[in-house]
């Protein structure tokens, strides 16, 4: 058996067989079915007193076959890469090598019946049987030479995997793996949880059921991992026993990225997925938004956006560009992000104007000659501070670059002309707990109560207003994905502020694209909520990392909450309710109004107190502006008392 394997490993070293060779090969084929038939339809003794007659009317036949195969090429390709074009050829070239045949035979013995003595007369079926045959030996010696090639080329490199989904998205991944010649995967069989495939066979494999079984299949077929189709990817999204016993039993999961989407018409290949993170198990359904509809809002349009090197700006740009703005004109205080942006514009889109901007949007008169000179038509404001702790220690510069950067860029927005307003806010503004949070609430009612001024006519303008809230994005700059990632590089421990923390999660590109819809389709004045799914348990979380990552030995510590953080985020006040909007995923706040004169009187005084007052006094501001704010776990619950 090795010295097979060690000659058919010489032979496929070497390079591919001449032409000749393959149509000597086919030749000897034809020749070969034309005895065999003849044999099996007459009597083997007449076979073998006329054999020298008979290879002489083989071989004349033989003739109007190399025909078929000149026309077709078939002797061209390597027999070790031959796919099912190859396969047809054959075919073609055999159909038209028993026509001429037929025709010939019929001309000869109808017309000139005494010339054709030296040929042997053969019944018409004969003739379709031989063909017919010689057909699936050449067939057969092409696919079993590509199978050999196959098995020798990825030897020992190529692992057994089983396929989730047994429809659609499951045979096209299967049917790729199968076609690719450096496929490092060999199907072993598909996993179904519809009755009706399980136990059936897909492509000579066998489909076994999803259950607590699953792992025999998996013994029994020698596999180590899964593919997951994804038109199943958000039902083992939502099966957390399942994913967990494949976790626990060493088998890994390879998913497409969340990133990706495959519209179920378009080539699957292998090649698309990957080892699961632990993002792409988090519950949730997939997003439809009509970005055909957003485009034709934004399209010629000039765009400005602000925050445009963060997590949320950054991504808004990249689904911006491809829908061919106007022109986009980026701002940013941080240079070193700004310019990979500005690196990646040129590369990716160059025929768009971009401005990418270095500029601080608490600085009005830079603001001013930004929107003087480019007077955009929509602001995407998502310039913040966001993180908690930072804005806990230092609540003036959450008021000074969130509140004050928000109203300046909201009264240009409208002295300038821009159509829309987009304030990216966050679920922290709810019922407040932190200085961060209670900052995005003050903005949301600037803005709010500026759009209602614009409409009564108490401030000149036309511009409209519209807030998003959501909650975290994962892959965000200092979430705690990534950072739970580097803990399980350096070896541990976890750190989790509580056992029973939870958090709402959503990816940062589903994030944008319901940015994109709610401020290009709202009216001016809503508060968008988006429904961000089921919660995540921290601690679960970090469990289900440190499985994923293969580690052993890993400790999650508990470190306790930060100052202002609480067990859970909300989405809506307790006196706030929701309506339905234009995207399911996508509800209304109803939110109480306030005087806009009365508002802008109270924040420019909020606003002069950050420049010169301590933390308490600052918070003491925000609390009475805000009254919903209370603090947790703060040096300022003092001031709730």
């Amino acid at each position: 058996m090795k010295s097979i394997e060690k000659a058919l490993a010489w032979y496929f070293s070497k390079a591919a067989l001449p032409y000749w060779s393959i149509l000597l090969f086919d030749c000897l084929i034809i020749l070969f079915s034309d005895y065999l038939v003849f044999a099996f339809s007459t009597e083997f003794e007449q076979t073998y007193n006329h054999f020298f007659r008979l290879l002489g009317t083989f071989s004349f036949y033989l003739i109007f076959y190399l025909v078929g195969f000149k026309m077709f090429h078939t002797y061209s390709g390597v027999i070790r890469f031959s796919s099912f074009i190859d396969l047809q050829r054959v075919s073609l070239a055999m159909g038209v090598g028993l026509a001429l045949s037929l025709g010939f035979q019929w001309v000869a013995f109808q017309f000139v019946p005494g010339s054709m003595s030296w040929l042997v007369y053969q019944k018409p079926t004969y003739m379709v049987l031989e063909a017919v045959v010689a057909m699936m030996l050449i067939w057969s010696l092409r696919i079993w030479v590509k199978s050999l090639y196959d098995g020798l080329k990825r030897g020992g490199k190529t692992q057994k995997v089983l396929i989730y989904g047994a429809k659609e998205g499951g045979v096209a991944l299967a049917k790729n793996i199968n076609n690719q010649k450096d496929s490092p995967y060999v199907v072993a069989g598909f996993i179904s949880d519809e009755n009706d495939m399980v136990g059936k066979r897909l492509m000579g494999k066998r489909v076994y059921a999803k259950g607590s079984k699953i792992l025999e299949a998996f013994n029994n077929c020698n596999a180590k991992s899964l593919l997951v189709s994804p038109l199943k990817s958000n039902d083992i999204r939502r099966d957390r026993e399942f994913v967990d016993m494949l976790i626990e039993a060493r088998i890994k999961i390879l998913m497409m990225s969340s990133a990706q989407e495959w519209d179920g018409k378009s080539d699957l290949n292998f090649s698309h997925f990957k080892d699961v993170d632990v993002e792409d198990l988090l519950p949730r359904d997939k997003i439809e938004v009509d970005m055909d509809g957003i485009g034709d809002q934004i399209r010629g349009r000039r765009i400005l956006i602000t925050g445009a090197a963060g997590s949320i700006g950054c991504e808004m740009v990249r689904q911006i560009a491809p829908y061919a703005p106007g022109e986009l004109i980026l701002v940013d205080q941080a240079e070193t992000p700004l310019h990979d942006v500005r690196l990646c514009m040129a590369k990716e889109w160059p025929s768009i104007s971009a401005h990418t901007i270095v500029a601080d949007i608490t600085h009005e008169n830079r603001m001013e000659d930004i929107f003087r000179l480019y007077r955009p038509e929509y602001v995407f404001h998502a310039a913040a501070y966001k993180h908690v702790p930072m804005m806990e220690d230092n609540p003036a510069e959450s008021i000074v670059n969130n509140v004050k950067g928000t109203s300046i860029i909201a009264d240009l927005a409208v002295k300038y002309g821009s159509r829309k307003f987009v304030m990216v806010s966050t679920d922290k503004a709810v019922n407040p707990t932190n200085v961060m949070g209670c900052s995005k609430r003050i903005c949301e009612i600037y803005v709010q109560s500026l759009d209602k001024a614009v409409r009564d006519g108490a401030v000149k303008g036309e511009t409209r207003f519209v807030t998003t809230r959501f909650g975290n994005v994962l892959g965000s700059n200092g979430s705690v994905i990534p950072l739970f990632k580097r803990q399980i590089k350096a070896g541990g421990p976890l750190t989790v502020t509580h056992p029973d923390i939870i958090r709402f999660f959503m990816l940062i590109s589903e994030a944008c694209k319901l940015v994109l819809e709610a401020g290009t389709m709202g009216n001016g004045g809503e508060i968008y909520v988006f429904d961000m799914g089921e919660p995540v348990k921290i601690a679960d979380l970090a469990k289900r990392m440190i499985k994923l990552s293969g580690a052993k030995d890993i400790e999650i510590k508990y470190v306790g909450l930060r100052d202002g953080e609480k067990l859970y985020e909300e989405v809506l006040n307790d006196k706030e309710t929701t309506l339905p909007t234009f995207h399911p995923k996508i509800k209304v706040a109803k939110v109480r109004e306030y005087d806009y004169a009365d508002i802008k009187r109270r924040i420019d005084a909020l606003v002069e107190t950050a420049t010169e007052s301590d933390d308490m006094t600052i918070v003491a501001g925000m609390k009475d502006l805000v009254p919903e704010f209370k603090s947790h776990h703060s040096k300022y619950e003092s001031l709730d008392r």
